[in-house]
């Protein structure tokens, strides 16, 4: 298992659709209340501040931010909203073991801290 906070996330872009040249994308890590790392992807208008609404996005059980929930955060980020496409945890580059493992009270508490994320960055 790897240690609280350390992942290996890719370098390069990874997506199954194009990289929109509208929108600055980078990723992230935040860790949850079960002390499970989460890897995201923070999609961000291009020329614009901290000031935007923000949307959280996350697919079904098994998806990917690499997949559907991606492509919807960047076209949002293109409409003018600071958006993450974010693994649940025991999914893609997040952390927890087993992996595909499904537990709806992480599942809240993954979105529940990337909402935190959102005050944390505008502090």
């Amino acid at each position: 298992m790897m240690e609280k906070g350390h992942l290996n996330l890719t370098k390069e872009w990874d997506k199954v659709f194009p990289k929109s040249d509208k929108v600055n994308h980078s990723k992230v890590t935040f860790v949850n209340r079960y002390e499970i790392t989460l890897a995201a992807d923070l999609y961000e208008p291009k020329n614009s501040g901290w000031e935007l609404p923000a949307i959280a996005v996350s697919g079904p059980f098994g998806a990917v931010k690499e997949q559907s929930s991606g492509l919807y955060a960047q076209e949002m980020a293109e409409r003018g909203f600071l958006t993450i496409a974010f693994d649940p945890s025991f999914t893609g580059e997040s952390g927890g073991y087993p992996c595909y493992m499904a537990s709806p009270d992480i599942n809240t508490e993954d979105f529940q801290v990337d909402v935190d994320f959102w005050r944390l960055m505008k502090k």
